[in-house]
């Protein structure tokens, strides 16, 4: 997030003020608030799960911003690579916590009587 807003933010020409750069901008914020917000929840059934779910969406959201950036403003194609690499890899990890609470719940919920 700090890389995004430091590095590439910058780069990006003011008509982009309210379109590219405010949706980059909440999208690479949005992943760690939504997880410390999950992380909050995960006493509720639903709520870590539905907070993991929308920083994965954010994350790939992230992805395709930081490649619409590439592509129309020629920013340094290594420099996103690895910005997209990194933001692939937190979406992964994101959607395989997913899945291992999806299943940790649905094995609680079997062994209660």
């Amino acid at each position: 997030m700090l890389v995004v807003h430091q590095e590439v933010l910058p780069k990006l020409p003011t008509s982009e003020k309210y379109d590219l750069v405010d949706q980059l901008s909440r999208s690479s914020k949005a992943v760690p608030r939504l997880i410390a917000e999950g992380h909050s929840k995960r006493h509720q059934k639903a709520g870590f799960q539905k907070y993991i779910d929308d920083a994965h969406a954010e994350a790939n959201e992230t992805i395709v911003g930081l490649e619409q950036c590439r592509d129309l403003y020629k920013l340094d194609t290594k420099f996103c690579a690895d910005l997209v690499d990194t933001y692939d890899k937190i979406a992964r990890q994101l959607f395989n916590l997913a899945e291992a609470w999806d299943k940790f719940k649905s094995r609680r919920r079997k062994t209660l009587p």
